[in-house]
């Protein structure tokens, strides 16, 4: 158990890389089992094979070609998911900003290798996530190299499956939706599941007031209601032996960051089962928007007539709601600089449905039931963290880059979370999605408290349990505007902020 509290920094020396897919290592490692050697540095491939030896991974063989890091996580003929953060394939200011947006391909590749070499060429690797829905998988798949990576482990006999989770592609104009695209299904289905009195909802009162990620809020509230929980997972993160999540590090708007924990909205199978915040106002449950006067109530009864229009009327329903929207962000304030639909330190609903996703994975199985809350029926669920390029600010879609040269592993997704929040200059008691993850009252995620992490570094002083790393030697990332000044881990400042409290 003490080693699900150990979690591994390590920073190197270059926050860059590689810009040629498949993103071959430029050194042939003692261990390396391929031959194709890249003509340019890569030096995230550098900082991964680093951070797995600081972790004391295989440590007898490191250096030869024996060293396989992964040899106690992953056993041969298994089926391993590797889940990136692939959510937009471009950031909204910046052409090159997609880098500290999405997992890097690179660091992609460097995981694979090491997954391959634990598999000893038997069993599969599957690569799969689920973009926002107005997201395009191909120019992602393009913009990430995956194609190259999945073609030269084809040509060495090594199967790799590229998936695309969702069930639908949408075209988004000006902020609306204008055509939707069914997606073929893919080869593992979608399972569906009900958390009833298990869930992090439970006591929650914002039942019938949930918005999901749709115009139509029926479909998530009809799944949030009456006692029911449900959520529609993908198949294949129900039924692989292991779970190998690659986040980027980066602040969230909804969710204040968005790691290993958060990472997991992407395995499910329809986004609208999934609440992302609560209508109306704080004192009725709701957390769209932390003080909603005159103008925020006149905004929130015009809007749903305009999201109706563009549902029911196609063609000039969304042409009608994207001229309503330019008008409204002269009237209301444009989203990425006024707080609406949940963008802030009061979101009180998106950390449970998170949490409710990592309790379905680590304990569902295939025919929708769930084994017994103990700790050993868990599924394995490790970490890498590609904190290369971070993001900070207006994040997930629209930050700020952060050369913070980072690559954090572990193999317990809480206690990840918990030492990226921290690093990241924040206190994890005081970011809901992170203190309540050592929570969780059914199938816990944890059973130690997030103090209680030690971290594993080449920074000297990033070596000891989160509480007594210095504050001086951690990052001061800055937060999404709507989280200002509630998250901030400062000498002054220890109230604790726990959804509503």
């Amino acid at each position: 158990m003490d080693e699900h509290k150990h979690v591994t920094v390590f920073q190197a020396p270059l926050a860059m890389y590689p810009t040629q897919a498949p993103f071959h290592p430029d050194q042939h490692y003692p261990e390396y089992p391929f031959d194709d050697l890249g003509a340019e540095r890569n030096s995230a491939y550098d900082a991964v094979r680093a951070c797995l030896q600081q972790a004391g991974l295989d440590r007898e063989r490191y250096g030869t070609a024996a060293w396989n890091p992964l040899r106690e996580l992953i056993a041969p003929g298994e089926t391993v998911l590797l889940k990136p953060n692939l959510v937009k394939e471009y950031h909204p200011r910046d052409p090159q900003g997609w880098q500290y947006i999405l997992t890097h391909g690179s660091v992609i590749r460097a995981v694979a290798d090491y997954v391959w070499k634990a598999l000893d060429g038997r069993g599969k690797v599957i690569l799969a996530d689920a973009p926002q829905t107005d997201s395009s998988f191909s120019k992602i798949v393009e913009t990430l190299g995956l194609g190259e990576i999945r073609d030269f482990y084809r040509a060495q006999g090594l199967g790799l499956e590229l998936l695309d989770l969702r069930q639908e592609e949408w075209l988004n104009k000006g902020g609306v939706i204008v055509n939707r695209r069914r997606l073929p299904p893919h080869p593992y289905g979608n399972i569906a599941f009900d958390l009833g009195d298990s869930s992090e909802f439970v006591g929650h009162g914002g039942a019938g007031n949930y918005y999901g990620a749709d115009y139509d809020s029926g479909v998530v509230n009809h799944h949030h209601s009456d006692g029911r929980h449900e959520y529609l997972i993908s198949g294949c993160a129900i039924t692989c032996d292991v779970i190998f999540s690659l986040p980027k590090l980066k602040t969230h708007k909804k969710a204040g960051i968005t790691v290993s924990l958060k990472n997991l909205v992407g395995i499910n199978g329809d986004k609208n089962w999934l609440p992302h915040h609560t209508e109306g106002d704080p004192a009725a449950w709701g957390d769209e928007h932390p003080d909603p006067g005159a103008k925020h109530r006149a905004e929130r009864k015009v809007v749903p007539y305009f999201r109706q229009l563009a549902l029911q009327v196609p063609g000039a329903g969304p042409w009608v709601f994207r001229q309503a929207r330019r008008v409204g962000n002269q009237v209301f304030g444009d989203t990425e600089e006024v707080i609406r639909s949940g963008n802030w330190w009061g979101n009180d609903t998106i950390w449970r449905m998170c949490l409710d996703l990592n309790k379905l994975v680590l304990y569902g199985n295939a025919d929708g039931t769930l084994r017994e809350g103990r700790p050993e029926n868990r599924k394995r669920h490790y970490v890498l963290v590609d904190g290369l390029i971070a993001g900070e600010g207006r994040g997930p879609m629209n930050p700020d880059p952060v050369p913070a040269a980072l690559v954090v592993f572990g193999t317990h997704p809480a206690s990840v979370d918990a030492a990226c929040a921290y690093l990241m200059g924040f206190d994890p008691a005081r970011i809901p999605i992170v203190y309540q993850a050592f929570r969780c009252r059914d199938y816990p995620l944890a059973e130690w408290d997030w103090t209680d992490v030690r971290l594993i570094s080449n920074r000297p002083e990033w070596n000891g349990v989160l509480p007594a790393i210095p504050d001086e030697s951690t990052f001061h990332i800055r937060t999404h505007f709507g989280w200002t000044g509630r998250i901030e881990r400062t000498a002054t400042t220890r109230e604790v902020v726990h959804g509503r409290s």
